[in-house]
């Protein structure tokens, strides 16, 4: 009987930590900065693009889904909002402002190696 609590507890704790965990890691790949072009125009939830602000783009995280885009090259951090999409055929994982990444720090190489992890999704 003490067997089958412990395995039973065991069980209630990874269901937990994979369900209900504040952050849980998507993934991870190359990240982009949006062109200037965008500036002003309206993203694909429909918000006006704004270069300023913290924002991305993703291929399947849904609106609103808040993500925290890590540099794994300088450990730096930022957390945005998905707001809008990338062509599935695109080979970054994310699109990012950029306000954020010059948070991240790779605004003059223009693309860099990060971790995806989801803070809060809607």
């Amino acid at each position: 009987m003490k067997n089958k609590l412990t395995v039973v507890s065991v069980i209630a704790v990874v269901i937990n930590m994979l369900f209900f965990s504040s952050f849980a890691l998507a993934e991870s790949g190359y990240a982009v900065h949006y062109s200037n072009k965008f500036q002003g125009k309206k993203t694909a939830n429909g918000e006006i693009f704004d270069q300023n602000g913290l924002t991305a783009a993703h291929k399947k995280f849904p609106y609103g889904t808040q993500v925290k885009v890590t540099n794994l090259e300088n450990d730096r951090s930022v957390i945005v909002k998905i707001n809008d999409r990338m062509r599935t055929r695109n080979r970054n994982v994310i699109d990012v402002t950029r306000h954020a990444a010059e948070e991240l720090g790779f605004v003059k190489n223009g693309r860099a190696r990060v971790s995806l992890e989801v803070v809060n999704q809607q």
